[in-house]
């Protein structure tokens, strides 16, 4: 059987179009989210198989994109260890008690994967085209470890940071304990049919290049490497520099973020990777011509060279007109079928 588009992509092998597909396609610009939303909690979506399946599935079916990605939360592997977090409306995870010491993280425990998400994925995999590929994913440690420790979403993560140059030992430990349950995280989601994994550090870029690679990068290899599946490593406000270290901790593709052109940032990773991005998700909210002309430009800039994903350079905004990711979808499928013709 052949497998799917996404994932042959990712392995930078010569495809007939490039994949395309959307961070954060599932979920609050979507009516028919919202009225599941209406009647539901996120966890308790997130925790039924049959409607984490059904909201995983809703914009394939209406976009026709080629991937699902998993509907969760990049904190959702945490509420087994001990950790209550609440997503606040407007402002993020809020966790109860945030992480300050040793004796904190010594009271982090690893559990299994939550049974509820593998039962969905494999309800997904069971429903979604062959041809179409199913993304798993995890949150990058220093993200989640930031939530963690500032209790909420921060700008500059002064007290991360804090802990980070104090205590160094507790800072490792919290992140060797979040990068044991991430990698079992991810590894369940392939063994029940998830194809890709994408480990998405959205607040990396608060970070110097030297402690991310003290810090950070580590763990985040040790998540990389615990799935035999490709992977998608994504970290937004990356300098190149940054990049760079990011790149060197692993990931068959490096996704950008809209801040960099996509052949320059192909350039500082190498051609041995693939590439995923990374229109502007702002451009949405313009006018088609507009978006067009933009969506082009990353086309013509990775030039049709083998490893290209087509994505957004972060999550769709919860205010963008889903007609315009259908039209969007159906053009990159539409013009990179042409331009291998």
């Amino acid at each position: 059987m052949t497998e799917p588009l996404l994932v042959r992509a990712a392995r930078r092998e010569p495809v007939e179009r490039t994949p395309v597909w959307f961070m954060r396609q599932a979920g609050r610009s979507l009516p028919e989210y919202r009225a599941i939303r209406e009647r539901h909690s996120f966890f308790e979506v997130a925790g039924s198989p049959e409607l984490c399946a059904e909201v995983t599935l809703q914009p394939v079916r209406r976009h026709d994109v080629d991937a699902a990605v998993l509907f969760a939360d990049i904190m959702s592997p945490v509420l087994g260890m001990g950790i209550d977090v609440e997503l606040v409306e407007g402002v993020g995870p809020v966790v109860a008690q945030p992480i300050g010491s040793a004796a904190d993280v010594a009271r982090l425990r690893v559990s299994e994967p939550d049974p509820a998400i593998v039962e969905a994925i494999r309800l997904v995999r069971g429903e979604l085209d062959a041809g179409k590929a199913l993304v798993g994913f995890c949150g990058g440690p220093f993200t989640v470890a930031g939530y963690l420790v500032e209790g909420k979403p921060s700008r500059d993560f002064a007290r991360t940071k804090a802990l980070m140059y104090q205590e160094p030992d507790t800072w490792h430990a919290l992140l060797d304990v979040l990068a044991e349950q991430f990698a079992g995280y991810v590894a369940a989601q392939v063994a029940a049919g998830a194809d890709v994994i994408q480990v998405f550090d959205s607040w990396v870029g608060a970070l110097t290049p030297a402690d991310y690679d003290e810090f950070v990068a580590p763990y985040s290899a040790r998540i990389l490497d615990a799935v035999d599946a490709p992977t998608i490593h994504f970290g937004t406000g990356v300098t190149e520099d940054l990049l760079r270290a990011l790149a060197r901790a692993g990931g068959d593709v490096i996704g950008l973020d809209w801040r960099i052109p996509l052949d320059s940032g192909w350039s500082v990773v190498g051609e041995g990777r693939g590439i995923q991005g990374n229109l502007d998700p702002a451009a949405l909210l313009g006018p088609w011509e507009r978006i067009e002309e933009a969506a082009l430009d990353v086309l013509a800039r990775a030039g049709g060279r083998p490893g290209h994903i087509f994505n957004l350079g972060h999550g769709v905004l919860p205010q963008t007109d889903p007609g315009l990711l259908t039209q969007l979808a159906g053009l990159v499928q539409e013009h990179t079928v042409e331009a291998r013709v």
